[in-house]
């Protein structure tokens, strides 16, 4: 039988669609800003639609076409829209009362070079007294759970269910990596599996800080997102962009 192909966005939705421990801190934060939003790495639109619900005006940047035009799909009616682009090097022709990296994005990249193109391109699109507002995980247990007792990421689309499940994270002085089994299920039983896996580099809150200051932007107190059944927690490094 077939079904919907596994796209990008099928799995952006399953392993990160669900979580929602973080968006208190980023309607806080919009809220008092009191202006446009830019959410980095915007995926198919987790925070900057819950964000352009409540009424803030949120653009959405991502490199992925297939997550930039299903964020558009979704956000029809709100003020909210995306763009293609590279967080290390992009021109938007805005400034931003509030720029957001959510979900470890800023770990993503691998070298210092590569966070302070990032940071400067942040601070060139925030107004003067504008807020950045960068997530970070700097404690990862390594290893996985009882496999018996770790609950899968999972979504049904069509009569298909798409599952993904934590496997194992091991940690090493600089990297981070997390592996996932990518499970689909048709409508009539069939299985399949696909192996998945993220890299994040090891980075602490004052190392981002240290860089973020090269690029203009003076850190401010931090905030912490904290951790659920199934999440690590996060520290959010803030950093003020001065007049």
């Amino acid at each position: 039988m077939s079904g919907p192909r596994a796209t990008e966005t099928i799995w952006h939705d399953v392993e990160c669609g669900g979580y929602d421990a973080d968006l208190p801190l980023w309607a806080e934060l919009a809220g008092d800003a009191a202006g446009p939003v830019l959410d980095l790495g915007c995926g198919t639109g987790r925070v900057a639609l819950h964000l352009a619900r409540r009424g803030h005006d949120v653009t959405g940047l991502d490199r992925d076409p297939e997550l930039v035009a299903a964020f558009e799909r979704r956000a029809a009616g709100l003020p909210a829209r995306a763009v293609e682009g590279d967080a290390r090097d992009f021109r938007l022709g805005a400034e931003f009362a509030l720029a957001l990296a959510p979900m470890q994005l800023v770990q993503l990249f691998d070298s210092r070079a590569e966070r302070l193109a990032l940071l400067t391109c942040v601070a060139s699109h925030l107004r003067p007294g504008g807020l950045a507002a960068l997530a970070i995980v700097e404690e990862v247990p390594a290893g996985v759970g009882d496999p018996e007792e770790v609950v899968p990421d999972a979504r049904e689309v069509d009569g298909w269910l798409y599952a993904s499940l934590p496997v194992e994270t091991a940690v090493d002085p600089d990297r981070i990596l997390v592996r996932r089994l990518r499970r689909t299920v048709s409508p009539d039983g069939e299985l399949s599996e696909e192996p998945n896996r993220v890299c994040l580099r090891v980075l602490g809150a004052e190392e981002l800080e240290r860089e973020a200051e090269a690029a203009g932007l003076r850190p401010l107190a931090r905030r912490e997102v904290g951790p659920t059944e199934v999440h690590v927690g996060s520290t959010v490094v803030l950093l003020r962009r001065e007049a």
